[in-house]
């Protein structure tokens, strides 16, 4: 535990053993009112008015320091008479700690099930009320249950397809009790038919064309549904090979004069952003990364916002790491604007294409006359 708690106060509680100070002029006092939880397990302190004991990170309502004693260790805590504090559990794990275990355990419980649980049975098995548990859920994984539950069952779907299970027993065996209600949601889960899924992609046309850019060759590839790659990079063979492993099974149909118009859409987008981009799309992805890249195209020309901000705009404010992993998945160069998410502290982050073209881009954009707010040429964070 030790090695998880700054020196600093290690080295403070010590001392402090010798040169008491009064509580609002002691360092840790900052801590406390900041529920700073990196220093957990540093240090404890008691509320004689209220007569318990708390972790520094207790979302408690914030004492009068004139009614708090800070304490080096659980045992003096303790030692106080005092109850520990139901809101930070100073005994036990924190009530982060306790909340991810818990969202674990339903993960497994939903992954374990034959059939979805509903919210209610999850929330008894949890021990919390309904609200709470689904509240918590979200904000841990950035799914509500129920869409954590509907990827799972498309994944075993994919997976049993993947294993040549015939497409009605592995609609069953992933948990569907009916094909109706599996097919009315196929398509969007597996990205084409079940059977075509089965075959490995078999048979499904992709057009493609390789147009060339300011920033580079561009190669955009279409689905019958809509435009389902845009790879942006400095040689185009390896941009066909780049497209050749995401659709190994399908049949690559190089595009004719009218695709190849539609290639000069996307490259006149790049060269002038504010002309927009107003394309139907194949959208290929989880639950989780359709709502994020739904949030990215959502952010106007001309504005960059943080991941934090995007996992604000989800509804899932613990998930950026979560939000950076669906941006550095996005297929979709452009159409999809991950280069417009940087990070809180301004700096550009990585980029799959590249973070000289995700300069260039904001650069560009900052230029293009977007409405009023942020300008990206500086980097800085602002809200649509």
């Amino acid at each position: 535990m030790a090695a998880s708690i700054p020196a600093m106060f290690i080295t403070l509680a010590r001392n402090l053993k010798s040169t008491p100070l009064p509580v609002a002029d002691d360092p840790r006092w900052a801590r406390i009112v900041a529920r700073d939880k990196s220093v957990d397990g540093a240090f404890w302190y008691s509320v004689a008015t209220t007569g318990v004991y708390c972790r520094p990170s207790c979302p408690s309502r914030r004492a009068n320091p004139k009614n708090v004693q800070l304490h080096d260790t659980i045992d003096q805590a303790k030692a106080t008479g005092f109850r520990p504090c139901r809101r930070c559990n100073p005994d036990g794990p924190s009530l982060e700690a306790g909340n991810a275990a818990m969202v674990a355990d339903a993960c497994r419980r939903i992954e374990r099930s034959e059939e979805e649980p509903s919210l209610a049975e999850l929330a008894v098995a949890a021990g919390r009320s309904a609200g709470y548990f689904h509240r918590v859920f979200k904000a841990v994984t950035g799914l509500t249950p129920k869409d954590y539950a509907a990827a799972q069952r498309a994944a075993r779907v994919r997976q049993g397809l993947e294993d040549g299970a015939s497409v009605t027993v592995a609609i069953y065996d992933a948990g569907f009790n009916s094909s109706g209600r599996f097919y009315e949601k196929s398509t969007g889960m597996l990205g084409m038919t079940p059977t075509r899924y089965r075959a490995g992609g078999a048979h499904e046309e992709i057009r493609f064309a390789v147009g060339e850019s300011s920033l580079g060759a561009i190669l955009v590839a279409s689905s019958q549904k809509g435009v389902a790659s845009i790879l942006l990079g400095d040689d185009p063979d390896a941009l066909v090979r780049d497209l050749q492993d995401r659709f190994p099974r399908a049949r690559l149909i190089g595009g004719d004069r009218d695709y190849e118009a539609l290639v000069a859409r996307v490259v006149g987008f790049v060269e002038a952003p504010a002309l927009g981009l107003d394309l139907p799309l194949d959208v290929r992805g989880t639950a989780f990364q359709q709502r994020v890249w739904q949030a990215l195209q959502d952010i106007p020309v001309g504005h960059t916002v943080s991941y934090a901000e995007i996992a604000e705009r989800i509804g899932a404010p613990k998930a950026t790491r979560a939000i950076a992993a669906a941006c550095a998945a996005n297929t979709l160069a452009v159409a999809i604007p991950c280069h417009r998410v940087i990070r809180k502290d301004g700096a550009l982050s990585g980029y799959a294409w590249g973070a000289e073209r995700k300069r260039a881009l904001l650069d560009r954009e900052a230029g293009s006359g977007g409405s009023s707010g942020s300008r990206p040429a500086d980097h800085r964070s602002a809200r649509a």
